[in-house]
C-alpha cells in the first residue's frame, strides 16, 4: 500500500539532485545497492537527508541498542506514526538481518504486547515517549529503567525518535512508495 501523497513532489535522483544530496544518494547506492524511495524524497532538502543520514548512523552505533532492540525502536515510532513505508523496511530488517523472533516482529507490527519482557519495556516506553512528544512522565521513565535500561537509552530513544520523525514524516508528506525489497513487509 502506498500512502495518498500530501503534497506533490518528485524525487531527486543520483543525477537530478544537488551536488551534495547526489554524494548522499551515491554512497547509498554503493553502501546498499540502490536508493531506495524515501532518500529521493529527502534528497529536495539535502539537510533532510543528510540529517537522516547522521542520526540514523549515531542511533545504530552509539545509542547502546542491540539489533533487535533497535528494530523495536524503529518499529514501534513507525507504526504508532503510521508510516507504512518505515514499518515495511525495518519489518524487513528485523526479520532478515537483526534477529527479531517471529512473534516479536509480529507483535510489534499489530501493537501488541511483546512475548518478551524486556522488549515489551521497551516498546511500551518508546511508544509512551513518541505519544507524549517527549514528555512521558516520571512513572514511564522509571519503569523503563527498572527493565533494566540506563539513561543513556533513554537518550538513545530521544535519537531513535529523531531519526523516525525525518523519515516518517517525509513519507507521508511524499506517499512514498515501498521498494521492492521491503515488499513483502507492505502493511494496509
Amino acid at each position: 500500500m502506498t500512502r495518498q501523497a500530501l503534497m506533490s513532489i518528485e524525487p531527486d535522483t543520483i543525477e537530478s539532485a544537488d551536488p551534495r544530496a547526489s554524494e548522499l544518494l551515491q554512497e547509498a547506492q554503493k553502501n546498499l545497492g540502490f536508493v531506495p524511495n524515501m532518500y529521493g524524497y529527502m534528497a529536495k532538502m539535502p539537510g533532510v537527508l543528510a540529517g537522516y543520514l547522521s542520526t540514523y548512523a549515531d542511533f545504530r552505533e552509539n545509542a547502546g541498542f542491540t539489533p533487535p532492540e533497535q528494530e523495536v525502536v524503529f518499529l514501534t515510532i513507525s507504526r504508532v506514526n503510521g508510516c507504512t513505508y518505515c514499518t515495511a523496511a525495518h519489518s524487513m530488517l528485523a526479520d532478515k538481518k537483526s534477529g527479531v523472533p517471529a512473534d516479536v516482529l509480529a507483535a510489534l507490527r499489530n501493537g501488541d504486547s511483546l512475548p518478551d519482557d524486556k522488549l515489551d519495556a521497551l516498546s511500551k516506553f518508546v511508544e509512551a515517549m513518541v505519544v507524549s512528544h517527549g514528555n512521558p512522565g516520571k512513572p514511564a521513565v522509571d519503569a523503563f529503567l527498572d527493565a533494566g535500561y540506563s539513561e543513556d537509552h533513554v537518550l538513545g530513544v530521544v535519537l531513535g525518535i529523531a531519526c523516525k520523525t525525518f523519515s516518517n514524516y517525509v513519507n507521508h508528506l511524499a506517499g512514498t512508495p515501498v521498494d521492492d525489497v521491503f515488499a513483502d513487509y507492505r502493511v494496509d
